[in-house]
């Protein structure tokens, strides 16, 4: 875990991930409105890229160190750092110390990693999150990355949100605690492993007959619902911050965009 939180912060920083920012914006914005609708004042570096995972787990230790390094001065009020992504959480709650040990640069990165929140975690452990389930009753299932599941807190924090909705039922698919088969550069290099391995997920998913899939990471959601439309077996799946703000009443980017 992060550094503990005395008390609920006025501010936070928000960095939305490149996945994010790329292909599934709107799980970003319904995040900050998410993060604003508890009284947090969210504020968005402009100049945030990329976090360095895909090169760092690519064995390029050099070419993530520079990317990594251009995020570092981005924070320099000593608010929490939210993002939307438990897999970007861990490189840089976890690896940051690791890729900076020995530099100018390793107070700093141990600083930033030690303010590192994952958006489920920050909700459920920072902010308490517990509003009025509005939605008609539905079934979902849960699938939390890799990374999620095992650097950060995102699994317990993201079953603690769903459950805490009146009118969602969770529904434990047989390969949950699997890997989607996407890993970045892993699906590139290793095409037939990784098609095994979200094929396996996809089927468990639809054999549990959930009405939506829900995930805090893009590229794994965006993995799954890939393969399951590609076989004519599509999947409804939602970034948890979407989901959470359209059960709670709140108005999400889609919404907006069709008003």
């Amino acid at each position: 875990m992060p550094n503990s939180l005395n008390q609920k912060p006025q501010d936070v920083y928000f960095f939305c991930t490149c996945l994010v920012d790329l292909f599934v914006p709107e799980a970003g914005l319904d995040a900050v409105t998410l993060l604003e609708r508890e009284g947090v004042r969210v504020h968005f570096p402009e100049d945030q890229t990329c976090c360095g995972q895909p090169a760092y787990t690519s064995g390029q230790p050099e070419e993530a160190l520079a990317v990594a390094r251009q995020q570092l001065d981005l924070f320099p009020e000593p608010w929490p750092i939210v993002l939307p992504s438990g897999s970007c959480t861990g490189m840089m709650r976890h690896h940051y110390p690791t890729l900076f040990a020995g530099t100018a640069d390793a107070a700093n990165a141990a600083a930033v990693a030690a303010r590192v929140w994952e958006l489920s975690e920050f909700l459920a452990t920072v902010l308490d999150f517990n509003r009025p389930d509005s939605g008609a009753a539905c079934t979902v299932a849960l699938h939390t990355s890799c990374s999620a599941r095992r650097e950060t807190g995102a699994l317990s924090a993201t079953r603690a949100l769903l459950q805490g909705l009146e009118g969602v039922t969770l529904k434990v698919q047989d390969h949950e605690s699997e890997c989607c088969g996407f890993g970045g550069m892993f699906s590139v290099r290793h095409p037939e492993i990784s098609g095994g391995i979200v094929r396996d997920k996809v089927a468990s998913i639809k054999a549990c007959e959930a009405d939506a899939l829900i995930t805090g990471d893009c590229g794994c959601m965006l993995n799954i619902t890939g393969h399951a439309a590609k076989i004519g077996q599509p999947l409804n799946g939602k970034h948890l911050a979407t989901f959470l703000l359209e059960r709670t009443g709140g108005t999400t980017a889609a919404m907006k965009d069709k008003a």
